[in-house]
């Protein structure tokens, strides 16, 4: 038993996956959280446009 779980912690094959699983985790994270920065401004932007368009027209 004691050779088992020796071997056991000394294998390092799966280690490299574990780091793209987070790497990956992690990317996909920034990029929802950049999205909804993008989707909240560019919402902002066509009001903003918007409201300089009806006011142009309003004569």
């Amino acid at each position: 038993m004691f050779k088992f779980l020796s071997a056991f912690r000394s294998d390092q094959s799966g280690a490299v996956t574990v780091d793209w699983v987070v790497i990956t985790a992690a990317v996909v994270g920034m990029s929802a959280i950049s999205f909804f920065i993008i989707e909240n401004n560019s919402n902002s932007l066509m009001a903003a446009a918007g409201d300089a368009i009806a006011e142009e027209n309003d004569f």
